[in-house]
């Protein structure tokens, strides 16, 4: 599977931005989708992640409530909805794959593929 995520940029505190993530190659529907992100001097962490199906989801923490994570299985597309964004979301935001049983995996080792990365800056 490739992995292309689109939709970052530079958005004032409070906003709202929507990530893309394209998949090409083997059958997405097949694969949980997750985003990560990796902010300036920090280590990636998880952000989101959907089942196959897009039914089942789980969010890290410091992002319930605001982001929303989606899929649309027959453009081979997940998103991440991001609202009400804080100074604090700045980071490289990454869309992976993952081909095993969890439904939402939340460690980066259980993803077998992984997008380049978009830039997500949120202005104070």
């Amino acid at each position: 599977v490739q992995l292309q995520a689109s939709g970052g940029g530079l958005v004032q505190a409070g906003g709202s931005l929507r990530l893309s993530c394209a998949a090409s190659g083997r059958t997405f529907s097949s694969y949980a989708m997750g985003w990560f992100r990796q902010g300036p001097g920090k280590e990636r962490e998880f952000v989101a992640a959907s089942s196959w199906s897009g039914g089942s989801t789980l969010y890290a923490d410091s992002v319930k409530g605001r982001f929303t994570i989606s899929r649309d299985n027959a453009k081979n597309t997940a998103y991440l909805q991001m609202n009400s964004l804080k100074p604090e979301d700045t980071a490289v935001y990454y869309c992976a794959a993952a081909g095993g049983l969890s439904d939402h995996p939340k460690e980066t080792a259980e993803y077998d593929f992984w997008g380049q990365g978009t830039l997500v800056t949120v202005s104070s």
